[in-house]
C-alpha cells in the first residue's frame, strides 16, 4: 500500500476537526518548501543549491549584491533558468539569516 493510500483510509476514519487539522500541518509544512532548491549533505557541503546545477544561492545573492543583474547572471551560469533565480530570491527571503551567514562564512576564508 502506498503511504498516499494509507493516508486516504486514515482520513476515512477521522473527524472533520481531525481532518482540518492535518490539512493545515500540511500546508505549513509546503510553505517552508522551495521548489528547485535542495540542500544535501552530499552538495555543497549542505549549503541551499539550485537544482541540477550545484550554484549555492548565496553566491547568486552574493553575486546581485554586487551588481549582476539576472540577464548576466543566466549568461554566466547557462545551467540557470530563470525559474531559478525566482526561487533562489523567495529562498532567501525566507532564509536570510542562513544565506548572509554563508556569505559571511565565504568572506572569511578568501585570501587577503
Amino acid at each position: 500500500m502506498s503511504a498516499l493510500e494509507e493516508i486516504e483510509k486514515l482520513m476515512a476514519t477521522m473527524s472533520a476537526g481531525e481532518r482540518a487539522q492535518a490539512v493545515q500541518r500540511l500546508a505549513q509544512s509546503l510553505l517552508h518548501w522551495f521548489p528547485g532548491i535542495e540542500s544535501d549533505p552530499g552538495i555543497c557541503g549542505g549549503e541551499a543549491c539550485i537544482v541540477r546545477t550545484r550554484i549555492p544561492v548565496w553566491v547568486l545573492v552574493q553575486a546581485r549584491r554586487q551588481g549582476t543583474v539576472e540577464a548576466e547572471l543566466l549568461e554566466s551560469y547557462p545551467t540557470l533558468r530563470a525559474e531559478d533565480l525566482v526561487n533562489a530570491w523567495a529562498y532567501y527571503r525566507e532564509h536570510r539569516d542562513e544565506i548572509e551567514q554563508q556569505i559571511r562564512d565565504n568572506e572569511s576564508v578568501r585570501p587577503q
